[in-house]
């Protein structure tokens, strides 16, 4: 008998699909907008910005050295369906701006929709064991190694490239993808809580 507090294999698989999808839109519109955001994604999106190398491709590059924190830390599985939330997510990118275009959204609107969309995208990966990769698996390593809390790593790391970003967009840009960070921070600060979800 299925245990019904376990995800099926095809639970799983619709639950990557959304998130990655989802997460997709989400960049669309922070792409659009010249938007930055933290982590991994808005290391990549910088250096995008910077080189005019693709998203996706910086994307996936960016998370490799990512995969042997997260066997270490989080077992094989997590790192099975983080590498493919990964590589669907960067190669969704590239096809979104043929599929999806927009003409015209203001940006606080714009801020919080993207919000929005990442950060339901985020809680269905991990309500589903995987991730879109990167600082947030170094940061869990660091704090099991030196004790050093995980959150600090992560706000370190986004205060850093906000930083960096403000010396290549204008302050109102940077400002508008901050409330977009928020929001995103918010929904799963929220939402995401293992005592309330029960199927891992």
């Amino acid at each position: 008998m299925t245990d019904p507090k376990k995800h099926s294999l095809i639970e799983d698989a619709q639950g990557i699909a959304f998130g990655v999808i989802l997460a997709s839109f989400g960049l669309q519109i922070l792409t659009f907008m010249g938007f930055v955001t933290g982590q991994t994604a808005g290391l990549a999106l910088l250096i995008s910005y910077v080189t005019g190398w693709s998203f996706g491709a910086v994307f996936f590059v960016v998370n490799i050295p990512f995969y042997w924190l997260g066997y270490k830390r989080l077992g094989p599985t997590f790192v099975m369906k983080t590498f493919l939330s990964v590589a669907l997510l960067s190669v969704l990118v590239s096809f979104m701006p043929s599929m999806i275009a927009f003409e015209f959204m203001a940006p606080i609107p714009a801020a919080i929709l993207f919000g929005l969309v990442t950060g339901s995208a985020l809680i269905a990966l991990f309500r589903h064991g995987g991730s879109l990769g990167g600082i947030g698996i170094l940061a869990l390593y660091l704090q099991e190694k030196t004790g050093f809390r995980a959150g600090w790593t992560q706000l370190l790391f986004d205060a850093a490239l906000f930083a960096i970003a403000l010396t290549i967009r204008d302050v109102p840009t940077v400002f508008y993808s901050f409330i977009g960070a928020l929001v995103v921070n918010l929904v799963i600060a929220i939402n995401h809580r293992k005592d309330r979800y029960i199927a891992t």
